[in-house]
């Protein structure tokens, strides 16, 4: 199983913060740094200093990481239009060598549209799925040809679907809990499908409808990564455990419950549990970003024991 770390700078962190754990990322030998997409904090936190931008902050890691992939769960599908979005990120795959991937989603939270003036429209899932036809489009189309496309949202004429990433195929990760509509979009778009913050049983019903999804569309259903995104809280003993969930104000039955928590021996059980259902990569959700310590424990004594 693969292990990634995964981040919410929105709720107070700088570029430095970012790269030094993405350089932790790197040097411990987990696969990749994802980093969400929000421009304002969510909860009780102040969000100090302030946002950073996801595809300016990748692009900065692009260049100062070597070896993991990077990308987001979720790129919000609300703050940019897909044409530039698929400009952005086939720079930032070059910039990096290949190593981007790309979590494409409808957007949500409404509170941060209103605060820096970004539209919310009431129809977010059509114009999500005109996004992914435009954004693979571009990047598919061969060198010398243009891209035309009419949808209700979007309308592109005679683009010259430039630049190209550096990979042939930049990997798409959809995801999402709707029972029908985002299974059909994972079956036609998705290199990878990603549950979020769910239980094993919740998870593995999920996975099942894309699966089914994927053989309606005539695609073979292990054709996909399945995986999970989970917050994890691990500790060498149940002081540590409870320090760590203090310090990202949660309850440590909670996290138990609906997370990665407890002993290393504890959360590899828990990760078994999600294997057997057919998660092979996990998103570990990191809410404290300067414990580095919490990540080299989960590096020596979570990942060491996954094979």
């Amino acid at each position: 199983m693969d292990l990634r770390i995964f981040t919410e700078p929105q709720q107070g962190a700088d570029y430095d913060t970012l790269l030094t754990v993405a350089r932790a990322t790197e040097e411990l030998g987990f696969d990749a740094f994802f980093r969400s997409d929000h421009y304002v904090s969510m909860g009780a936190g102040d969000g100090l200093p302030g946002p950073t931008d996801a595809w300016i902050t990748l692009a900065g890691l692009a260049r100062e990481t070597k070896r993991i992939r990077l990308g987001t769960l979720m790129t919000a599908g609300t703050f940019r239009l897909p044409g530039v979005l698929a400009i952005q990120v086939a720079q930032v795959d070059r910039m990096s060598g290949g190593r981007v991937e790309l979590g494409l989603g409808a957007g949500w939270f409404e509170e941060e549209h209103r605060a820096y003036g970004i539209p919310f429209p009431k129809e977010r899932f059509g114009r999500l799925e005109e996004q992914l036809a435009i954004v693979t489009g571009l990047w598919e189309t061969e060198v010398g040809k243009t891209f035309n496309y009419s949808g209700e949202y979007y309308q592109l004429t005679d683009s010259p679907a430039l630049p190209k990433p550096a990979q042939a195929r930049v990997p798409v990760l959809i995801g999402g809990h709707g029972a029908s509509r985002t299974p059909r979009l994972a079956a036609r778009y998705a290199d990878e499908f990603n549950i979020p913050f769910a239980s094993v049983e919740d998870s593995e019903r999920q996975f099942g409808r894309v699966r089914a999804a994927a053989e309606a569309a005539g695609r073979p259903a292990d054709d996909l990564v399945y995986s999970n995104a989970l917050v994890v809280c691990v500790g060498r003993d149940d002081a540590e455990v409870a320090r760590r969930a203090a310090a990202i104000g949660r309850d440590v039955d909670e996290l138990r419950a609906n997370g990665l928590a407890g002993s290393p021996a504890e959360v590899v059980d828990k990760l078994g549990r999600y294997a057997e259902i057919g998660s092979s990569r996990v998103y570990l959700q990191v809410l404290d970003l300067d414990d580095l310590d919490h990540l080299e424990l989960i590096s020596a004594r979570v990942q060491s024991q996954l094979g």
